[in-house]
């Protein structure tokens, strides 16, 4: 009996969880400019004018942008701080592992309040390139994570095999150690995709008037209205953060078994 309160527990929990995201799916298929049940009809008419919604496309575009940036720096860096503090003996290797995933720590509020306090103290307006600036710093502990927990997994005498055979260090990077790691940094690239994509918090701190991404449209789209527009861009989102990750995963296992094999 024990085990199967358990279950039901669990069970509700995960109701609790997904059945309003299930919801707005459910409702950006509504005919009905009410979202509201029972449902009149299915159809793509809300889509349909989401695309036709020049703000809308705007954000998007802003925030694919934003989001593509942020997973190629925040990668670029990630993957170079993991091999030095894992490859080498760096002074003081721990104090910069802790402050590199310090930002994990702190509430993003906290932590979009300091950055926006600093950057006016030093008289720093808002820009793009600020916006950017604090996405990197919120999802690079992430990449430096997953990295170097595959760095570690990797056998240092495969490395010396190859350089005593005559190749570089350089080479030795990119023709086996970085196959080897391949498949976390891909993974750490779509973490930092799909979690700038989706951060609203800071963003609302950080960004420069006139430049909206997809949350912080949804929420100015909020303030006036519930518009069937919004589920529709909601579950946009959901199959964007959901699926990306998914089939990221997927191509990670299959680079993981080819690189086993």
């Amino acid at each position: 009996m024990g085990w199967f309160f358990i279950r039901l527990w669990a069970l509700l929990v995960y109701l609790f969880m997904f059945l309003p995201v299930a919801v707005v799916v459910l409702l950006s298929f509504n005919a009905s400019q009410f979202g509201s049940f029972p449902m009149t009809g299915l159809s793509l008419r809300w889509f349909i004018e989401l695309w036709e919604n020049d703000a809308i496309l705007r954000a998007f575009q802003t925030s694919m942008i934003l989001g593509g940036l942020t997973a190629l720096i925040s990668t670029t860096l990630g993957v170079l701080a993991s091999l030095a503090l894992v490859r080498y003996r760096v002074p003081g290797a721990n104090l910069i592992s802790t402050m590199l995933i310090a930002p994990i720590l702190v509430p993003e509020v906290v932590l979009a309040v300091a950055l926006l306090l600093f950057l006016n103290f030093l008289s720093i307006n808002k820009s793009f390139a600020l916006l950017l600036f604090g996405h990197v710093i919120f999802t690079l502990p992430f990449v430096v994570l997953v990295v170097q927990a595959r760095l570690v997994s990797i056998r240092r005498d495969i490395e010396e095999a190859a350089m005593s055979l005559g190749a570089s260090p350089v080479q030795t990077f990119f023709e086996v150690t970085l196959p080897l790691m391949l498949p976390a940094v891909l993974a750490g690239g779509l973490f930092a995709f799909t979690i700038s994509f989706d951060d609203i918090t800071g963003t609302l701190f950080w960004k420069p008037g006139g430049v909206e991404t997809v949350p912080t449209q949804i929420f100015a789209m909020l303030r006036n209205s519930i518009s069937p527009e919004i589920n529709a861009l909601g579950t946009v989102m959901i199959v964007l953060t959901v699926g990306l990750p998914l089939l990221g995963a997927a191509i990670a296992r299959q680079l993981a078994r080819k690189s086993g094999g």
